[in-house]
This record gives structure tokens, C-alpha cells and sequence, in this order.
């Protein structure tokens, strides 16, 4: 287990590189920080000599501390609850590209996963790579069979380093949350629970080729929209081996224009398709960045790295659902209806009240182009009306809001004339009518019924333990126990010597101050 010293050096360390890119200065001036927290920001920025006057570098900040930084901070865009709009919206930028591993380590790596010689695997492969990422780097290669493939290789040691990394965020997390008030809200150990659930699933490559072979089913029957291929002979948790794709990048504009691409119909068909996902298939690719999608000759879209997923249970769908189409008809009671039904606002708030707050984030959006106004600011106008009516973070719609906005900027840059309330609203119209029409709803009665039957003697048996009633947010994982600094003589592994948490606190700091000594004399 990491001692709390080796915390709080981690941390002091990280505060000093944070601070000197000012991108510790919105925690001083958020009036809702814990104020411990932001004592701490302002003695990080002291330390360093940095004046709150300037730009704020929340990108290059996350960037500089290392991969698992990268990943979070890519992570924290999508809460601007959390960090603010403008860390939110700078982090939107945060890229995910490093120096490459030299090949002789990745041919090595695959060589050893896979207990063969790399020409019994390939018959070619390029040694300079065609990407670089904080997890993992992509090859492009042959197989022995000629199939041209893309070989995505785990960097060596990134297992190690993320769970290093990761250990601290759920400390500090935890550390911040028993701080309560607006800090508890937010719940910041959920935020840092499903990283940890991103990262290991993004660190484990076959769960990554299964999520692909998934989503590969689920839009079968969608025109337009394709998955790669898995090698499965070629893959295992370190190595994935996938289909290699000829393509334009969905970024460049020119480019499509120029292969002749209807680039109104594309952006169309690229929201469609994120409904689809989401919507109908509860199952969506959850980082539809720029880089991840291409468009075939054909206009086929075809998606690539399937290291993040998101999954949505059918009852949160069709919650979402509504609320989408509320939103777009300006039904702002029922989407009022469904937050209270989802028990996303506690019961002692005024449902009324909850509808005229909705309706003036969502009036102003209606029937204008995104260029004009846009999904991520009625996110943003959503954010800052949470904290009126207690409603706490559902971690289980974060990455949908991240993709959603992801999806709104690809689609602006395609179109910036696209709405995207036009182009959703009869899709979301014609799925809720299907799936939530009387023929629907007398269909599904049927289903529960007959399955509640057969049921029946189990449930008798185990009413107590099965029957408490749950809200829209589903169950949250059991969170990691963290020892608070502060628990001190509360169990019986404190030391017997009389030191317990004293001697952490001064070793911690201890470490603490030699970071910030090694900043003073430029040696970090």
C-alpha cells in the first residue's frame, strides 16, 4: 500500500508543475473550493513565484506531468462543474501524443506476449509508427497471409505507471470529499472511480477488440457506418492487431471536398449514427475524437480505438431519450418530470421551479445553427443550474456528455450550419414512439410479467435483499477505502508507537518541502 508521504510528494509535485502553468489559479478564485484546497493552490503558485496574471495552461500542464495526466485531463473537459468552464474548455485541446517508444522495445514486447519470433506473426512491419499515444503506439503492418493490418502496442511499463498514478488521484479524491459541502456534491471519488474503470479497460487490449467485435454487431444493419476487422490470432492484452483502413481523417475538410464528399450528409449521418449507439444500442464509442474517424471512398465512416466505451442501461435510455426530445420541443415540464422520476433532484424541490430553470438553458437553443449556439454551452447552462437544485454527479453519463460534445464539434466543422436539435429530434421521435408507444409498452408489460412469474419463488425467498427501491443512476461501484490522514487512533493498524498520523503529516510534508525546494533551485 503507498504511505500517505509518498501521496503527498506525488501531489507537491504535480501542485508545483500545475502552478507554474497558472493552472492552479481557478481553485484560488472559485468561491465553492474547500478552502484548504485552495490554500494549497495558492502556496503551489507562491512557491514558484508565479503571478495569477496570464495565460493559464491547463492542457500543457496536464501534459507535462505524464500519461495518466493526459488521460484525466482529457477526462475533466467534460466537467466544467468541476474545473470550471475555462479549464473545461482548454482541456478540450489537451492532445493525446508523446514521443514514440523506439521500435526494438515494441518488437520486443510483441515478441514476448506472444511467445514468437515477430516475422512468425508479420510478414512486414514499419518501424516508424503512425501514432503515439499516452497508452499504446500504432504500427502499420502485413500479415503472413497479406492483410494489411494497424498493430496497436502497449507502451512498456504503462500498466505500472498508471496504477501508480491512479492510487494517488483516489487518496486526494477521497481526501477532498470528506471535506463535504459542494466538494461532496461533485463527488470526486466517483469522477475518479470510472477513470480508473476507462484507464484499465484502455489498458487491457483485448477487452478493447471486444468492445470493437460489440459495437461491430450492434450497427450491422447501420448503412455507412463500419468497425475494422479483429486479427483475433494476432491479439492479447498487450497487443491488438485490427484491420488496417484506407481513409480520409473526418478532420480534413479540404480533403473530403475534394474526393467529392457531401459533407452536409456526413455530419448528418455521423450524428445519426452516435444515437444509434447511445439510443438504441445503449453501447457507444466514447472517444469520437477527430483522429479516430475516417471516411472511405464510398462516404462510409469507419471508427477506429475502441479503448473507451460507453454503456447506458435501457431505463436510463429512455430517460435520455425524453429529455432529448424535450428539450428539442420545448417540453421542459416532462424533461423536469423524468429528473425527479430519475430521482436526480431530490423529491423537496419544486418540479415547476426545475422547469422554468430547464427552459431558460434550453430556449435559447431552439432552432438556431450549432455555429451560433450549441450543445456543450446547453451542457454548460445545465451545470451551473445543478448546484441550485443539489443535484450530485451521475458518473455514468459522463462519457455520454464528453461524446456528445466531441460529436457536436465534428459535425460543426463538417456543417457549421448543421442544428443539431433538427437533425436528432425526428431520430429520438420515431425511437421513443417505437419503443415507448402503447404497442411498446403493452409488449414490454407482457416480457416483465411473464419473467416476474418465473421468478417468483426466488423473489419470495429473497424480497428483503432484492425489493429497495433505486432512482435512474445506476448502482455505484463499490469505492476503494481509503485512510484518511485525519483517522488517526481510529483502528488498529495506526503504529503503537505514539507517531500515527502525526509522523505521516510530517513526512509528507517533509516531502512536500523538498519538492518545493527543488523548484526553487530549478532542478524539477
Amino acid at each position: 500500500m503507498t504511505s500517505p508521504a509518498t501521496h503527498l510528494f506525488r501531489l507537491a509535485r504535480w501542485g508545483i508543475t500545475l502552478a507554474r502553468r497558472r493552472a492552479l489559479v481557478g481553485i484560488e478564485d472559485d468561491p465553492n473550493a474547500p478552502p484548504p484546497v485552495k490554500r494549497l493552490a495558492k502556496l503551489a503558485r507562491l512557491a514558484t513565484f508565479t503571478s495569477k496574471k496570464g495565460e493559464r495552461d491547463y492542457a500543457g500542464a496536464f501534459r507535462a506531468i505524464g500519461p495518466a495526466a493526459i488521460k484525466l485531463g482529457q477526462s475533466l473537459a467534460t466537467r466544467p462543474d468541476l474545473v470550471g468552464e475555462e479549464a473545461a474548455h482548454n482541456l478540450l485541446q489537451l492532445q493525446d501524443n508523446l514521443p514514440p517508444v523506439d521500435f526494438e522495445l515494441i518488437k520486443q514486447s510483441i515478441e514476448t506476449s506472444f511467445d514468437q519470433p515477430l516475422d512468425a506473426l508479420f510478414s512486414e512491419v514499419d518501424p516508424q509508427p503512425v501514432g503515439a499515444a499516452s497508452i499504446a503506439q500504432v504500427h502499420k503492418g502485413v500479415t503472413a497471409d497479406g492483410r494489411k493490418v494497424a498493430i496497436k502496442v502497449l507502451r512498456p511499463g504503462i500498466k505500472e505507471k498508471f496504477a501508480q498514478d491512479i492510487a494517488t488521484y483516489e487518496w486526494a479524491a477521497a481526501h477532498v470529499e470528506a471535506m463535504g459541502g459542494e466538494a461532496g456534491r461533485l463527488r470526486p471519488r466517483a469522477t475518479i472511480a470510472n477513470f480508473k474503470r476507462w484507464s484499465y479497460s484502455e489498458l487491457d487490449l483485448r477487452r478493447e477488440a471486444a468492445s470493437a467485435s460489440e459495437l461491430a454487431e450492434d450497427m450491422a444493419g447501420v448503412g455507412g457506418y463500419r468497425i475494422p476487422a479483429i486479427d483475433w490470432d494476432r491479439t492479447n492484452g498487450r497487443v491488438l492487431t485490427i484491420e488496417w483502413v484506407d481513409g480520409i481523417k473526418i478532420s480534413k475538410r479540404d480533403e473530403l471536398l475534394a474526393a467529392g464528399h457531401d459533407l452536409d450528409a456526413l455530419s448528418q449521418h455521423l450524428v445519426i449514427s452516435f444515437l444509434t449507439q447511445a439510443i438504441s444500442a445503449g453501447f457507444f464509442h466514447a472517444d469520437m475524437h477527430q483522429g479516430n474517424l475516417f471516411v472511405q471512398a464510398d462516404g462510409t465512416i469507419v471508427a477506429i480505438d475502441f479503448g473507451i466505451m460507453g454503456r447506458i442501461d435501457r431505463r436510463a435510455r429512455q430517460w435520455l431519450a425524453e429529455i432529448l426530445y424535450g428539450l428539442t420541443t420545448g417540453n421542459y415540464k416532462r424533461v423536469a418530470e423524468i429528473h425527479f422520476e430519475a430521482q436526480y433532484v431530490p423529491s423537496y424541490h419544486s418540479v415547476h421551479e426545475f422547469a422554468t430553470a430547464l427552459r431558460a438553458v434550453g430556449e435559447p437553443m431552439r432552432g438556431k445553427p450549432v455555429k451560433e449556439l450549441s450543445v456543450g454551452q446547453m451542457l454548460d447552462g445545465l451545470f451551473a443550474i445543478t448546484r441550485d437544485f443539489d443535484m450530485q454527479t451521475q458518473p455514468h453519463l459522463l462519457l455520454l456528455q464528453k461524446t456528445m460534445v466531441m460529436v457536436e464539434g465534428i459535425a460543426t466543422q463538417l456543417n457549421p450550419d448543421i442544428n443539431m436539435w433538427d437533425t436528432a429530434a425526428p431520430y429520438v421521435r420515431d425511437w421513443i414512439r417505437d419503443e415507448l408507444g402503447p404497442e411498446a409498452a403493452v409488449a414490454e408489460r407482457l416480457k416483465e410479467d411473464a419473467q416476474t412469474l418465473m421468478r417468483l419463488p426466488d423473489l419470495i425467498r429473497r424480497i428483503e435483499d432484492r425489493f429497495p427501491a433505486k432512482g435512474g443512476a445506476p448502482e455505484q461501484a463499490p469505492l476503494p477505502d481509503i485512510k484518511l490522514i485525519t483517522d488517526f487512533g481510529q483502528n488498529d493498524a495506526a503504529p503503537k508507537n505514539g507517531g500515527g498520523w502525526i509522523g505521516y503529516i510530517v513526512a509528507g510534508l517533509l516531502g512536500a518541502g523538498g519538492v518545493l525546494g527543488a523548484s526553487l533551485l530549478g532542478l524539477i
